[in-house]
């Protein structure tokens, strides 16, 4: 079971949390849980009312979004450190999506109630709080900026980048990426069509760029990729 003082230890490791001063944190620690979900598990569902401040603990979270023809599309991929449904949960407005566990993971809920309450009483954590929202939100738009400009082609391969960056284990020249995509959820990230996103990965798959494999994908060749991603 985690303690208080490990919890807050994590939380130092997470970009919102860490500008925070170590008092804070650990009155933050003091008032959140840890919540465990199988892979398909619904963290929430898009609507739902938004009690939670969600962290990414261990594992990632698939964001998805309801089309009008009914299809779940994947707005954002967050792996371990990452808040998602702040704004909801701040703003106290129902979730915009839907939060979905892409393997088994672990996320810290911290209580909307219970946060304001502490920053009522605690302007140091309001101010290191703004200031590692500010940087998550700088974050986001560079995200999509990466996903909405250039060739589908570079998009796709900055999607695999930063996969790689923040979830790789390199193994000699290549980076295995422990994370399951289908097709239609990478076409998702990039901003392209299923069809687009086949025609690419098996390209890739011939071209020895990237692999997919049982339970992740394989990079490869991270240069050729790099290079894609610039393009």
């Amino acid at each position: 079971m985690t303690t208080s003082q490990e919890l807050a230890g994590v939380l130092a490791t997470v970009p919102m949390f860490r500008r925070l001063r170590p008092e804070d944190r650990l009155a933050v620690a003091q008032i959140a849980e840890i919540h465990h979900y199988p892979r398909g598990g619904a963290v929430y569902r898009e609507g739902d009312p938004a009690p939670f401040l969600h962290v990414v603990l261990d594992g990632s979270i698939k964001v998805v979004k309801s089309t009008a023809a009914g299809r779940d599309v994947i707005l954002e991929v967050f792996g371990r450190g990452e808040p998602f449904g702040a704004v909801a949960a701040l703003e106290e407005i129902p979730y915009p999506a839907g939060a979905i566990a892409l393997e088994e993971t672990e996320v810290v809920a911290i209580r909307r109630d219970e946060l304001f309450s502490l920053l009522e009483n605690r302007p140091t954590l309001v101010r290191g709080l703004l200031s590692g929202l500010t940087q998550r939100l700088v974050a986001l738009s560079q995200r999509i900026a990466d996903q909405s400009g250039g060739r589908v082609e570079a998009r796709l391969a900055r999607v695999f980048s930063r996969f790689a960056t923040e979830r790789g284990e390199s193994q000699g020249k290549e980076i295995f990426v422990a994370v399951a995509l289908s097709r239609q959820e990478l076409a998702d990230l990039a901003g392209t069509t299923i069809e687009t996103a086949i025609r690419t990965m098996s390209r890739w798959e011939k071209e020895g760029v990237v692999l997919t494999e049982r339970g992740g994908f394989r990079i490869a060749n991270p240069a050729a990729l790099g290079e894609l991603a610039d393009g």
